[in-house]
């Protein structure tokens, strides 16, 4: 009852309390084992809304002032082969660098830090972002009591989201993680698979890929391999973001 009681527009109790007893982990390593040579999944999480914006190649997904280190992403989708796939969808959102998804921040703006890509000719996707934070989830309601009582710390660990898709192919939804060896090994929700760790590149100096950031910035090139099959989309878990004195 304490759940359902502590879900709401902006935040899925339900979701949060399933990914930190290690649930949704489980479903989806039953059902997404990686064998075929395809991109690992990982999960949902309990704050994708859907309906992110279209955004043109290379475009900057924050929406309001938010302040933090200037992360350009870029990368490939394609078959198991190697084969470019043009005009794949990328839905992308994180957390800001305090750790908060707008979702649960009245100061963002809203769909800040979220946005969605497609692919060129040559598979190729990019965006610019800022790096996002490692944060620990809600803990003010009956999952933070679960997680209290058996003294576990509620961290996750750095990580931007993507459902990756494409005609033709089996959706993918996933993460990739960046963060210290100790915090992925402590994710609360235990996601964070060797797989998916991203590599940053932090730059100090002028980089002629990168003509329009100012140095110091941080860049990650990422590709996902998608395997064959019926695409489908997951429901969003909330639908809102907080209003003024909203879950934080």
């Amino acid at each position: 009852m304490a759940i359902g009681q502590h879900t709401n527009d902006s935040n899925n109790e339900a979701v949060l309390a399933a990914d930190v007893i290690g649930l949704s982990t489980l479903v989806d390593l039953i059902n997404n084992d990686g064998k075929a040579g395809e991109t690992m999944s990982a999960l949902l999480g309990p704050f994708y809304r859907g309906h992110a914006p279209d955004c043109e190649p290379g475009a900057f997904i924050a929406r309001s002032e938010t302040p933090g280190p200037l992360l350009y992403f870029t990368g490939k989708v394609t078959e198991i082969d190697g084969t470019p796939i043009s005009g794949a969808r990328l839905d992308v959102w994180h957390a800001s660098p305090v750790g908060l998804y707008e979702s649960q921040d009245s100061e963002q703006a809203d769909f800040n830090l979220r946005g969605q890509f497609t692919t060129d000719g040559n598979g190729t996707y990019r965006f610019a972002s800022v790096r996002p934070a490692g944060y620990p989830v809600p803990t003010n309601g009956p999952v933070g009591e679960l997680l209290r009582a058996q003294c576990r710390a509620p961290m996750r660990p750095a990580h931007v989201h993507f459902i990756v898709s494409a005609p033709g192919h089996k959706t993918l939804i996933t993460q990739v993680f960046f963060d210290s060896p100790e915090a992925l090994a402590r994710d609360v929700v235990f996601g964070a698979k060797r797989q998916l760790v991203g590599t940053l590149t932090e730059h100090t100096e002028a980089d002629p890929d990168y003509p329009d950031a100012t140095p110091p910035f941080y860049s990650c090139a990422h590709d996902f391999k998608l395997v064959a099959g019926t695409p489908c989309f997951p429901v969003p878990p909330i639908s809102g973001k907080a209003t003024q004195g909203g879950p934080r």
